[in-house]
């Protein structure tokens, strides 16, 4: 998910937006949509926070101001595992079906499928082959092309070129890339580096914490096999470089406030 934030005012207002201008739901979007979505953003009030899954945009070819970006990123096995039970779950699929109630729902099969079983028996919708472009159904297993951005070599699953490309856009555009798995750090240099937003953030964070964690676990989660995670792992090499490239980023980010305390 990627969250942009426009030019913070100096009177401390602040709008949270979490609906573009566009309603699509492709993986990446036509040089028109774009140049619609910069505009849109352009136009956004200052001190305004804007949360949508979009990929990364060309500010400057698309001859709009740049806005603050910031993005997280998470472990990508476990990115894969949360989302092939979040896609079979209740609260999902109430929010799917009502937005499209003559969509054909999925057999009680689907809905029951196993995680384990469905790497292991090579079920093609648990295989995530390198350089795939097509997937047989659909998923969020490219981490990075949230980062590379909406041309077709961001595509291919895996690839060295995109992840590249990724990196070079996390370097000259993002302001902080967290991650889920450091929230202390990742909150302390959002704090720091983008206070007019995150100031106390982390505080915040630290108070509501049970209640936020009980609200979005899902409980249907079962453990899932080393092996199983072992073998997705060797598909996602190029992934988990982009990964650890993040968050070394974030560390050394971290590293440059020079704070005493330890965080765990």
């Amino acid at each position: 998910m990627e969250l942009l934030q426009h030019m913070a005012d100096d009177n401390g207002g602040m709008t949270v937006l979490t609906q573009g201008p566009l309603d699509i739901s492709s993986r990446t979007r036509t040089p028109e949509q774009q140049q619609i979505q910069a505009d849109w953003i352009a136009d956004l009030e200052p001190g305004t926070v804007y949360i949508e899954h979009c990929n990364w945009l060309n500010f400057t070819r698309l001859h709009t101001p740049k806005p603050i970006m910031i993005n997280l990123v998470r472990d990508p096995v476990e990115r894969l595992i949360s989302w092939f039970y979040y896609v079979r779950g209740a609260y999902k699929n109430a929010i799917y079906y009502n937005k499209h109630p003559n969509a054909p729902i999925q057999p009680e099969s689907w809905f029951k499928k196993d995680f384990n079983k469905c790497v292991l028996s090579d079920d093609p919708e648990c295989q995530y082959v390198p350089y795939s472009i097509k997937d047989p159904v659909g998923n969020h297993k490219r981490q990075s092309l949230f980062f590379c951005g909406h041309d077709e070599v961001c595509l291919p699953f895996d690839s060295p070129k995109a992840i590249q490309i990724a990196k070079r856009n996390v370097e000259l555009d993002y302001a902080v890339v967290g991650s889920w798995e450091d929230t202390n750090i990742t909150l302390t240099v959002f704090e720091h580096y983008i206070p007019r937003f995150f100031k106390g953030a982390k505080a915040t964070f630290e108070k509501y914490n049970k209640a936020v964690t009980n609200r979005n676990r899902n409980n249907r989660k079962p453990k899932i096999h080393k092996e199983v995670k072992d073998i997705i792992r060797r598909n996602l090499t190029n992934e988990y470089d982009f990964y650890y490239f993040c968050k070394q980023r974030l560390y050394k980010q971290y590293l440059a406030l020079k704070i005493d305390k330890e965080y765990n």
